[in-house]
């Protein structure tokens, strides 16, 4: 038995959280990515615009029984929730409510100009983050940022690479922030998250966790392009939590 969805990223997330944790966690999920984003399915190296390719790399994988790819698990005011990708909350969260709203333009397109118009009017956010990876007294910290996210795949927002060198099979999680910047000074550094360059930034700062709370006043945070409730959140990693045909 397999379960195969036909979707983008959200279609994802419902399949992620029917699966995982539950009495149907081995039963291997495969993905023909036909959404917006498709930064879970780009993160596995499934053939994006290729419905056959996709299909056929599901139909050998489902030979050798797949593969395991970790996932994050949410835990805040109410039953836990899973997650494949990344777990944004800030600028890239509302960015990402402003988008949802649209239905046109579709793709890339519809991310970049939601995230303009929120530029407009966004401002720098306070932040508390705890991260347990060392300890599980954890390492608290006061944070002013445009964003923090918590991924587990590379990109958002179809493509943008935020966090180029996370792996979903490594057993951590990369904790993106971009702190304070301009608007100019973000519209001068966005174009290079396409290509991982924005990673020399002095703005930018990525950390490797296992396990980490992120706590702000009145901040929405969305889990692969859905919403996931306010801040505060406790965000682990599962190894291997489901497999994957890819």
């Amino acid at each position: 038995d397999a379960l195969v969805v036909v979707g983008g990223d959200g279609l994802v997330h419902l399949a992620v959280n029917v699966l995982a944790g539950s009495e149907w966690d081995r039963v291997p999920l495969g993905i023909v990515p036909s959404g917006t984003g498709n930064d879970t399915a780009r993160a596995l190296g499934v053939p994006l615009d290729d419905v056959p390719a996709a299909c056929s790399r599901i139909a050998a994988a489902l030979v050798t029984g797949g593969r395991p790819m970790d996932l994050g698990r949410i835990t805040g005011d109410g039953p836990p929730r899973w997650f494949a990708c990344v777990v944004s909350a800030g600028f890239d969260a509302a960015v990402n409510a402003r988008a949802n709203a649209w239905r046109w333009p579709r793709g890339r397109s519809r991310y970049n100009l939601a995230m303009v118009r929120e530029l407009a009017t966004f401002r720098a956010i306070d932040y508390t983050v705890t991260d347990f990876t060392a300890s599980d007294d954890g390492d608290t910290w006061r944070q002013g940022a445009m964003l923090i996210s918590v991924a587990n795949g590379q990109s958002i927002g179809g493509g943008m690479r935020i966090t180029p060198a996370a792996r979903v099979d490594d057993g951590l999680l990369d904790l993106f922030i971009v702190k304070p910047l301009s608007r100019g000074a973000f519209l001068a550094v966005f174009p290079k998250v396409f290509s991982g360059r924005h990673l020399g930034h002095p703005a930018v700062e990525i950390r490797q966790v296992r396990k980490v709370q992120i706590s702000a006043a009145n901040i929405q945070a969305y889990a692969d392009g859905e919403r996931i409730g306010a801040l505060p959140l406790t965000i682990e990693v599962v190894p291997g939590a489901v497999r994957v045909l890819a």
